[in-house]
């Protein structure tokens, strides 16, 4: 069989990337720019069902649903609160000063798609107490 080129000569040789026509890039940019909107929307919406669920099957569904495309669910308890990273909600006061400014609970879940922080968690803080 032989190939033929978009001219309607015959040819050797398959058609490279470069013979794409640019209409055809264009469709394949506004596709791929739809998908990845529409992924933004799903995972959004997927947040918004989270904060609202009343069942922990359900949260956990969401959360693996989630995690399979690659949106992690935050709970840095234990860590050390970081500013850029998590949204102080309240403190809990500590003799401990091993335990000042190590994240207590979590209040709220934050997530990260990938590398990208969606929602900052919502923490507790141990706090020195003052003497």
């Amino acid at each position: 069989m032989a190939w033929f080129r978009k001219d309607g000569t015959g040819g050797g040789s398959v058609a490279s990337d470069t013979d794409v026509h640019p209409l055809q890039q264009s469709v394949a940019a506004t596709d791929l720019e739809r998908a990845l909107a529409d992924r933004q929307a799903l995972i959004q919406m997927c947040l918004y069902a989270l904060d609202r669920a009343r069942s922990g099957g359900v949260v956990e569904r969401l959360e693996e649903g989630l995690a399979a495309i690659g949106v992690q669910a935050l709970r840095p308890d234990g860590e050390r609160f970081d500013p850029a990273r998590h949204e102080a909600g309240g403190a809990v006061p500590t003799d401990d000063p091993a335990l000042d400014g190590i994240v207590a609970e979590t209040e709220v879940t934050g997530f990260a798609d990938h590398d990208h922080l969606l929602r900052a968690p919502i923490v507790t803080v141990y706090a020195k107490k003052n003497p």
